[in-house]
């Protein structure tokens, strides 16, 4: 089975499972998995979990979106996040692909729309897994935590069905709506999204100076 997918397999300079920050990791979160399925299930979440969501932290460089990277920091977005997983998956033979969607995000902080200018998000990212005959999709970019404080329906992984961002959060507004699917990649394609970016976006880097977590705490009085 995985012979068909070598270029799902390989390591590269983004998906670096060959660090052993990121060796470590994978031993540590698969711990009493004996299947592939067990293990991408199991560390789908340790991805999602112990890795912060932070959009603040945009860094597009190759540096700045390596699976070691991220995890050294303990925080990213979902592009690195989903190359982490891709990462962690690849590093057990388990054929992991990058996938790539816009939508359009009705929750964020107030000082991501000042910037933004916008609540259209582009190349939004996950990670494709090859799981018992079929790819499924896995969507480990919001931590349970910012779930709790969102008040936003955690996506859960089993890994046999896509596990992709809910239209409503629990109160009933609407989250996330899927506007255009990018594609699916055996690499984080940095130059096409730096590039969308520039033309899109304002200038993120001063972002970096402000911490997510206290905006959205402020914003969410009620679920710290």
């Amino acid at each position: 089975m995985n012979a068909n997918f070598p270029q799902y397999l390989q390591a590269t300079e983004v998906i670096n499972f060959h660090h052993p920050a990121v060796a470590a990791f994978i031993k540590e979160r698969i711990d009493g998995a004996t299947t592939p399925q067990q293990q991408a299930v199991k560390l789908y979440y340790a991805v999602r979990d112990e890795i912060r969501y932070d959009p603040y932290t945009i860094n597009l460089s190759v540096d700045g979106l390596r699976a070691s990277t991220t995890l050294q920091t303990g925080r990213g977005w979902c592009v690195p996040k989903a190359a982490l997983l891709a990462a962690c998956c690849r590093a057990l033979g388990i054929p992991a692909k990058l996938g790539y969607a816009d939508v359009r995000n009705h929750l964020s902080t107030a000082r991501m729309r000042e910037n933004m200018k916008t609540d259209i998000f582009l190349w939004h990212g996950y990670t494709s897994i090859y799981l018992d005959t079929q790819w499924v999709k896995a969507t480990p970019a919001f931590n349970i935590g910012l779930c709790e404080r969102f008040q936003l329906k955690p996506l859960e992984f089993d890994g046999s069905c896509d596990s992709l961002y809910h239209p409503f959060d629990l109160r009933g507004n609407k989250h996330m709506e899927y506007l255009r699917e990018r594609g699916e990649f055996a690499d984080v394609p940095i130059d096409q999204i730096s590039r969308d970016f520039a033309q899109t976006y304002t200038t993120p880097e001063h972002l970096g100076a402000f911490d997510f977590q206290q905006d959205v705490d402020r914003e969410n009085p009620l679920k710290r």
